[in-house]
């Protein structure tokens, strides 16, 4: 079962998380020094800085106010942190010409099959299993709840779609069907802890940039383009897949639930990205056809930092070597 409580802090990886987390426990205020201009933008520094900075709007932390999610000082941290990140993205992100071209690419399986799911169908172990569900615990234990806050920056068209969207992904009024839940119950058959946040001193870097972009452009008005291009992609992206993860769970033996979670998603999403690409993305862009570059730089940004995060993770598991940033939690969820 998924713990819902508010999980621990994490250690910091530098001195822009330690200032953070010195101003969440009100051990310290939050030095100016360094600044987050001089950063890495992809780093693990600024990435957990930033990761903690959003997950006050999600479930928050042990032991630290809930108050402190407007904290002014924090929120114009915040912001230097998201500077840095969000110029990065822009500067570094190959752009598409346009967003036929972009959805295009999406819908075209590519041929050489080197893809993490392809990895993990025809030889991944399980641990890398287990690896790679700790890893994308960090989201997909709150799944959807960042695309949510665009929901009252759409209009007609595209807001009725993402709501029906939005409506399966929290299990369509059933919570034992909510997704966040289907994969808690994968966590368990992988054993795995399924506690919320507790995998985030595992999370990398590149996983770590990959949630904090979605709450990024979940949180600004002004990017509610850009997370509908993010959204699409994934929902376009995620069928074949999910069909390619369900068979290397079956394969390595995991579990039911751990098969089912991604056989779900293989039906859910393939009428999904129909509806986001039609009725969203279609809808958005009759009201406000000046939105089709964002949208074209959310999928592009996705397909960036998830190209990121599948090197980090092909080039460790081809090595025979870990590739979290620290070894997962043990399992206290599940004792039987």
């Amino acid at each position: 079962m998924n713990d819902h409580r508010a999980p621990a802090l994490p250690p910091p990886r530098g001195p822009l998380s330690e200032g953070v987390l010195a101003l969440l426990t009100r051990t310290a205020p939050l030095p100016h020094p360094p600044h987050a201009r001089t950063a890495d933008p992809y780093g693990d520094d600024l990435q957990l800085a930033l990761y903690l900075c959003y997950e006050l709007h999600y479930r928050g932390f042990a032991g630290v106010s809930e108050a402190l999610e407007w904290n002014p000082e924090l929120l114009e941290r915040r912001a230097e942190l998201e500077d840095r990140f969000l110029g990065a993205l822009d500067k570094d992100t190959p752009r598409h010409p346009d967003l036929d071209q972009a959805l295009a690419d999406l819908l075209t399986e590519p041929l050489d099959g080197t893809g993490v799911s392809h990895y993990l169908q025809a030889e991944g172990e399980l641990w890398q299993l287990r690896e790679y569900a700790a890893l994308r615990s960090l989201y997909h234990l709150k799944e959807a709840d960042p695309h949510a806050w665009v929901l009252p920056r759409l209009h007609g068209r595209a807001k009725a779609a993402m709501a029906a969207v939005e409506f399966d992904e929290f299990g369509g009024g059933h919570a034992d069907r909510v997704h966040a839940h289907l994969f808690a119950e994968l966590m368990g058959d992988l054993g795995l802890d399924s506690a919320y946040g507790r995998h985030l001193p595992a999370g990398t870097a590149e996983m770590l940039a990959v949630v904090n972009m979605m709450s990024l452009f979940g949180l600004h008005r002004d990017l509610r383009g850009a997370l509908i291009g993010h959204f699409a992609d994934v929902e376009i992206t995620s069928s074949p897949a999910s069909r390619r993860l369900a068979a290397a769970m079956r394969r390595n033996g995991a579990g039911p639930a751990a098969a089912f979670f991604y056989d779900e998603h293989v039906e859910a999403d393939a009428v999904h990205e129909q509806i986001v690409r039609h009725d969203v993305i279609g809808g958005l862009l009759a009201e406000e056809p000046e939105l089709t570059d964002d949208v074209v730089f959310g999928i592009d940004a996705t397909e960036f930092l998830e190209d990121r995060l599948a090197r980090r993770l092909l080039t460790a598991w081809r090595a025979g070597r870990t590739a979290l940033f620290a070894p997962v939690e043990p399992d206290i969820s599940h004792t039987s």
